[in-house]
Protein backbone atom coordinates (compact mmCIF):
# COMPACT_ATOMS: atom_id res chain seq x y z
CA UNK A 1 0.00 0.00 0.00
CA UNK A 2 1.22 3.78 -0.59
CA UNK A 3 1.79 5.55 2.75
CA UNK A 4 0.33 8.86 3.17
CA UNK A 5 2.82 9.89 6.04
CA UNK A 6 5.85 10.59 3.90
CA UNK A 7 8.92 12.86 5.81
CA UNK A 8 9.29 15.91 3.85
CA UNK A 9 11.03 19.25 4.52
CA UNK A 10 8.38 21.00 5.90
CA UNK A 11 8.32 18.40 8.76
CA UNK A 12 12.05 18.00 9.06
CA UNK A 13 11.63 22.09 9.89
CA UNK A 14 9.02 21.57 12.19
CA UNK A 15 11.13 18.54 14.55
CA UNK A 16 14.00 20.66 14.18
CA UNK A 17 12.53 23.57 15.71
CA UNK A 18 10.86 21.87 18.20
CA UNK A 19 14.01 19.76 19.31
CA UNK A 20 16.14 23.18 19.23
CA UNK A 21 13.45 24.76 20.90
CA UNK A 22 14.19 21.96 24.63
CA UNK A 23 17.70 20.65 24.07
CA UNK A 24 19.08 23.57 26.00
CA UNK A 25 16.47 24.06 28.37
CA UNK A 26 17.20 23.13 31.84
CA UNK A 27 13.62 23.22 33.57
CA UNK A 28 11.59 21.42 34.31
CA UNK A 29 13.79 18.63 34.33
CA UNK A 30 14.17 15.18 36.42
CA UNK A 31 17.28 13.84 36.91
CA UNK A 32 18.33 10.04 38.05
CA UNK A 33 20.69 11.36 40.05
CA UNK A 34 22.28 9.22 43.15
CA UNK A 35 23.58 11.55 45.63
CA UNK A 36 25.78 10.14 48.72
CA UNK A 37 27.10 13.38 50.06
CA UNK A 38 25.44 17.13 50.29
CA UNK A 39 28.36 17.76 47.47
CA UNK A 40 26.28 15.52 45.56
CA UNK A 41 23.64 18.39 45.09
CA UNK A 42 24.28 19.96 42.05
CA UNK A 43 22.32 21.69 39.13
CA UNK A 44 21.46 19.26 35.31
CA UNK A 45 23.41 21.30 33.95
CA UNK A 46 26.57 20.83 36.08
CA UNK A 47 25.95 17.34 36.27
CA UNK A 48 25.45 16.98 32.66
CA UNK A 49 27.20 20.01 30.71
CA UNK A 50 26.16 18.22 27.29
CA UNK A 51 22.60 16.54 28.19
CA UNK A 52 20.78 18.45 30.33
CA UNK A 53 17.95 19.48 28.45
CA UNK A 54 15.07 18.41 27.49
CA UNK A 55 13.75 16.94 30.52
CA UNK A 56 15.70 14.05 31.33
CA UNK A 57 19.08 12.93 29.77
CA UNK A 58 17.61 10.26 27.19
CA UNK A 59 15.08 12.80 25.59
CA UNK A 60 18.21 15.33 25.32
CA UNK A 61 20.02 12.57 23.88
CA UNK A 62 17.95 10.88 21.44
CA UNK A 63 16.84 14.68 20.67
CA UNK A 64 20.14 15.20 19.77
CA UNK A 65 20.24 12.09 17.52
CA UNK A 66 17.06 13.96 15.51
CA UNK A 67 19.03 17.04 15.13
CA UNK A 68 21.73 15.52 13.44
CA UNK A 69 20.08 13.19 11.53
CA UNK A 70 17.82 16.18 10.05
CA UNK A 71 20.92 18.19 9.55
CA UNK A 72 22.18 15.19 7.47
CA UNK A 73 19.10 14.90 5.91
CA UNK A 74 17.78 17.88 4.86
CA UNK A 75 20.98 19.71 4.69
CA UNK A 76 19.20 22.76 2.51
CA UNK A 77 16.45 23.20 5.73
CA UNK A 78 17.40 26.73 7.32
CA UNK A 79 18.22 25.26 10.69
CA UNK A 80 20.87 23.42 9.49
CA UNK A 81 23.00 26.31 10.34
CA UNK A 82 21.18 26.43 14.23
CA UNK A 83 21.47 22.99 14.96
CA UNK A 84 25.37 22.73 13.40
CA UNK A 85 26.37 26.26 16.21
CA UNK A 86 24.66 24.39 18.97
CA UNK A 87 26.11 21.20 18.14
CA UNK A 88 29.59 22.63 18.21
CA UNK A 89 29.16 23.98 21.74
CA UNK A 90 27.29 21.16 23.17
CA UNK A 91 29.17 18.12 22.08
CA UNK A 92 32.83 19.97 22.85
CA UNK A 93 35.22 17.82 24.27
CA UNK A 94 34.85 19.63 27.71
CA UNK A 95 31.65 18.77 27.73
CA UNK A 96 31.74 15.16 26.83
CA UNK A 97 34.81 14.40 29.30
CA UNK A 98 32.02 15.65 32.37
CA UNK A 99 29.68 13.16 30.64
CA UNK A 100 32.11 10.77 30.49
CA UNK A 101 33.36 11.06 34.25
CA UNK A 102 29.48 10.96 35.32
CA UNK A 103 29.29 7.25 33.97
CA UNK A 104 32.65 6.35 35.84
CA UNK A 105 30.71 7.38 39.36
CA UNK A 106 30.06 4.28 41.43
CA UNK A 107 26.81 4.98 41.94
CA UNK A 108 26.28 5.32 38.22
CA UNK A 109 26.42 2.00 37.69
CA UNK A 110 23.03 1.61 36.47
CA UNK A 111 22.52 5.34 34.92
CA UNK A 112 20.18 4.96 32.32
CA UNK A 113 20.66 1.37 31.74
CA UNK A 114 19.57 0.25 28.97
CA UNK A 115 16.99 2.72 27.25
CA UNK A 116 19.80 5.54 27.91
CA UNK A 117 22.84 3.44 26.66
CA UNK A 118 21.34 2.29 23.33
CA UNK A 119 20.45 6.12 22.50
CA UNK A 120 23.92 7.03 23.12
CA UNK A 121 25.29 4.47 20.97
CA UNK A 122 22.70 5.23 18.35
CA UNK A 123 23.49 9.23 18.95
CA UNK A 124 27.24 7.89 18.08
CA UNK A 125 26.22 6.08 15.16
CA UNK A 126 24.72 9.21 13.85
CA UNK A 127 26.89 11.51 14.47
CA UNK A 128 30.08 9.89 12.76
CA UNK A 129 28.02 10.18 9.40
CA UNK A 130 29.10 13.95 9.92
CA UNK A 131 32.36 14.01 8.11
CA UNK A 132 32.57 17.75 8.34
CA UNK A 133 32.55 17.73 12.16
CA UNK A 134 34.14 16.63 14.49
CA UNK A 135 31.31 14.78 16.80
CA UNK A 136 31.59 11.72 16.17
CA UNK A 137 35.42 11.81 17.41
CA UNK A 138 34.39 13.75 20.40
CA UNK A 139 31.49 11.43 21.39
CA UNK A 140 33.65 7.95 20.55
CA UNK A 141 35.22 7.78 24.52
CA UNK A 142 31.52 7.77 26.08
CA UNK A 143 30.22 5.42 23.08
CA UNK A 144 33.06 3.12 24.22
CA UNK A 145 32.78 3.11 27.65
CA UNK A 146 28.98 2.29 27.53
CA UNK A 147 29.36 -0.72 25.33
CA UNK A 148 31.91 -2.03 27.71
CA UNK A 149 28.86 -1.62 29.77
CA UNK A 150 26.43 -3.44 27.31
CA UNK A 151 29.13 -6.56 27.03
CA UNK A 152 29.55 -6.45 30.70
CA UNK A 153 25.41 -6.51 31.12
CA UNK A 154 24.33 -8.77 29.07
CA UNK A 155 25.82 -11.85 31.18
CA UNK A 156 24.50 -10.88 33.94
CA UNK A 157 20.71 -10.49 32.51
CA UNK A 158 19.69 -14.02 32.61
CA UNK A 159 15.78 -12.61 31.75
CA UNK A 160 15.07 -9.77 29.09
CA UNK A 161 13.16 -7.17 30.32
CA UNK A 162 9.52 -7.17 28.10
CA UNK A 163 8.00 -3.92 29.98
CA UNK A 164 6.84 -1.57 27.36
CA UNK A 165 9.32 1.49 28.96
CA UNK A 166 12.44 2.83 29.35
CA UNK A 167 13.95 -0.43 30.65
CA UNK A 168 13.14 -2.61 27.52
CA UNK A 169 15.98 -4.57 26.85
CA UNK A 170 15.02 -5.02 22.97
CA UNK A 171 14.51 -1.77 22.19
CA UNK A 172 18.18 -0.79 23.41
CA UNK A 173 19.69 -3.60 21.90
CA UNK A 174 18.06 -2.59 18.58
CA UNK A 175 19.88 0.66 18.91
CA UNK A 176 23.31 -0.75 19.91
CA UNK A 177 23.27 -3.28 17.51
CA UNK A 178 23.21 -0.52 14.67
CA UNK A 179 26.23 1.06 16.75
CA UNK A 180 28.30 -2.07 16.98
CA UNK A 181 27.46 -4.02 13.25
CA UNK A 182 29.80 -1.25 12.23
CA UNK A 183 32.68 -1.03 15.20
CA UNK A 184 32.16 -3.95 17.57
CA UNK A 185 32.20 -6.92 15.68
CA UNK A 186 32.18 -9.32 19.49
CA UNK A 187 29.31 -6.85 20.61
CA UNK A 188 27.79 -7.75 17.94
CA UNK A 189 28.02 -11.52 18.09
CA UNK A 190 27.31 -11.08 21.76
CA UNK A 191 23.96 -9.04 21.17
CA UNK A 192 22.75 -11.53 18.44
CA UNK A 193 23.40 -14.47 20.34
CA UNK A 194 21.75 -13.51 23.68
CA UNK A 195 19.10 -12.33 21.56
CA UNK A 196 17.90 -15.78 19.81
CA UNK A 197 18.91 -17.34 23.48
CA UNK A 198 15.83 -14.51 25.02
CA UNK A 199 13.35 -14.59 21.82
CA UNK A 200 14.27 -17.62 19.69
CA UNK A 201 11.50 -20.10 21.40
CA UNK A 202 8.76 -17.34 22.55
CA UNK A 203 5.91 -18.23 20.56
CA UNK A 204 2.10 -17.64 21.00
CA UNK A 205 1.94 -14.40 22.63
CA UNK A 206 -0.77 -13.90 24.90
CA UNK A 207 0.67 -10.12 26.88
CA UNK A 208 -1.19 -7.66 28.37
CA UNK A 209 -0.53 -5.00 26.15
CA UNK A 210 -0.84 -1.79 25.95
CA UNK A 211 -0.24 -1.04 29.98
CA UNK A 212 -1.16 2.36 31.00
CA UNK A 213 1.65 4.62 30.60
CA UNK A 214 3.73 2.30 28.25
CA UNK A 215 5.89 3.68 25.01
CA UNK A 216 6.92 0.73 23.34
CA UNK A 217 5.10 -2.91 22.67
CA UNK A 218 7.44 -5.50 23.79
CA UNK A 219 6.06 -7.86 20.90
CA UNK A 220 6.70 -5.42 18.26
CA UNK A 221 10.41 -4.95 19.92
CA UNK A 222 11.28 -8.14 20.57
CA UNK A 223 10.13 -9.16 16.89
CA UNK A 224 12.21 -6.23 15.34
CA UNK A 225 15.30 -6.99 17.17
CA UNK A 226 14.57 -11.05 16.02
CA UNK A 227 14.03 -9.53 12.44
CA UNK A 228 17.45 -8.08 12.24
CA UNK A 229 19.05 -11.27 14.10
CA UNK A 230 17.09 -14.03 12.20
CA UNK A 231 17.46 -14.90 8.34
CA UNK A 232 13.86 -13.70 6.77
CA UNK A 233 13.82 -17.50 6.24
CA UNK A 234 13.33 -18.58 9.94
CA UNK A 235 11.81 -15.11 10.96
CA UNK A 236 8.60 -14.93 8.99
CA UNK A 237 7.36 -18.43 10.64
CA UNK A 238 8.57 -17.42 13.60
CA UNK A 239 6.73 -13.90 13.71
CA UNK A 240 3.90 -16.02 12.35
CA UNK A 241 3.58 -18.38 14.97
CA UNK A 242 3.94 -15.43 17.25
CA UNK A 243 1.45 -12.80 16.72
CA UNK A 244 -0.64 -14.13 13.76
CA UNK A 245 -2.00 -17.34 13.74
CA UNK A 246 -3.00 -17.05 17.13
CA UNK A 247 -5.27 -13.51 16.59
CA UNK A 248 -3.12 -11.01 18.50
CA UNK A 249 -2.10 -9.00 15.45
CA UNK A 250 -5.87 -8.81 14.16
CA UNK A 251 -7.59 -7.88 17.99
CA UNK A 252 -5.27 -6.12 19.75
CA UNK A 253 -2.82 -4.37 17.62
CA UNK A 254 -4.51 -1.24 16.99
CA UNK A 255 -3.79 2.96 17.35
CA UNK A 256 -4.08 3.17 21.61
CA UNK A 257 -6.22 6.30 23.13
CA UNK A 258 -4.21 9.07 25.08
CA UNK A 259 -7.06 10.34 27.50
CA UNK A 260 -4.65 13.53 29.18
CA UNK A 261 -1.20 14.53 27.52
CA UNK A 262 0.22 16.73 30.29
CA UNK A 263 0.21 14.03 32.05
CA UNK A 264 3.51 12.55 31.50
CA UNK A 265 3.15 8.85 31.85
CA UNK A 266 -0.21 8.92 30.05
CA UNK A 267 1.51 10.92 27.08
CA UNK A 268 3.87 7.98 26.75
CA UNK A 269 1.02 6.82 24.77
CA UNK A 270 1.24 8.43 21.94
CA UNK A 271 4.77 6.77 21.44
CA UNK A 272 3.71 3.59 21.65
CA UNK A 273 1.64 4.80 18.67
CA UNK A 274 4.77 5.78 17.13
CA UNK A 275 7.08 3.41 18.24
CA UNK A 276 4.33 0.65 17.04
CA UNK A 277 4.02 2.28 13.23
CA UNK A 278 8.31 2.27 13.55
CA UNK A 279 8.08 -1.52 14.46
CA UNK A 280 5.38 -2.37 11.76
CA UNK A 281 6.78 -0.67 8.91
CA UNK A 282 10.65 -2.32 9.13
CA UNK A 283 9.03 -5.85 10.30
CA UNK A 284 7.50 -5.79 7.13
CA UNK A 285 10.32 -5.45 5.31
CA UNK A 286 11.62 -8.36 6.48
CA UNK A 287 8.84 -10.65 5.76
CA UNK A 288 8.51 -13.43 3.12
CA UNK A 289 4.94 -13.05 3.04
CA UNK A 290 3.80 -9.90 0.68
CA UNK A 291 -0.22 -10.22 2.62
CA UNK A 292 1.21 -9.78 5.64
CA UNK A 293 3.30 -7.08 4.77
CA UNK A 294 0.51 -5.08 3.81
CA UNK A 295 -1.27 -5.69 6.55
CA UNK A 296 1.60 -4.07 8.59
CA UNK A 297 1.45 -0.91 6.48
CA UNK A 298 -1.66 -0.46 6.73
CA UNK A 299 -1.47 -0.48 10.37
CA UNK A 300 1.34 1.02 10.71
CA UNK A 301 -0.51 3.73 9.10
CA UNK A 302 -3.18 4.19 11.38
CA UNK A 303 -0.66 4.16 14.51
CA UNK A 304 0.77 7.52 12.55
CA UNK A 305 -2.52 8.74 12.06
CA UNK A 306 -3.24 8.44 15.81
CA UNK A 307 0.12 9.97 16.65
CA UNK A 308 1.55 12.68 14.46
CA UNK A 309 -0.86 15.53 15.12
CA UNK A 310 0.33 15.44 18.63
CA UNK A 311 4.28 15.07 18.33
CA UNK A 312 3.82 19.06 19.54
CA UNK A 313 1.30 20.58 21.83
CA UNK A 314 2.06 19.48 25.71
CA UNK A 315 5.87 19.85 26.79
CA UNK A 316 5.60 16.20 28.45
CA UNK A 317 5.55 14.87 25.39
CA UNK A 318 6.79 18.03 22.94
CA UNK A 319 10.07 17.00 24.89
CA UNK A 320 10.62 13.42 23.21
CA UNK A 321 7.84 12.18 20.82
CA UNK A 322 9.43 13.66 17.85
CA UNK A 323 12.40 12.03 18.01
CA UNK A 324 9.78 8.64 17.87
CA UNK A 325 7.85 10.10 15.19
CA UNK A 326 11.40 10.08 13.08
CA UNK A 327 11.97 6.37 13.29
CA UNK A 328 9.02 6.15 12.05
CA UNK A 329 8.64 8.66 9.12
CA UNK A 330 12.22 7.46 8.17
CA UNK A 331 10.95 3.88 7.59
CA UNK A 332 8.33 5.91 4.69
CA UNK A 333 10.95 7.18 2.31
Amino acid sequence: MELSHRLNEAIARKFAKIALGHVAQEYPNQPMHVMVEDSDARTPRELHPAFFGSYDWHSCVHSWWLLLTLRRTFYKIPEFEAISALAETTLSEENLAVELAYFDRPTARGFERPYGWGWLLYLHHEAERHEDQAWGARLAPLACAISKRFAEFLPLLTYPITVGTHFNTAFALLLAREWAKARDPALLAQIDAWSLNAFASKSDYAGWEPGGDEFLSPVLTASLLMSDVMTSQDFTPWFEGLVLTNGWLERECHPVTVSDRSDGKIAHLDGLNLSRAWCLLRIGRSLENSTLTALLNSRAEAHLDAAIPHVAGDYMGEHWLASFALLALLETS
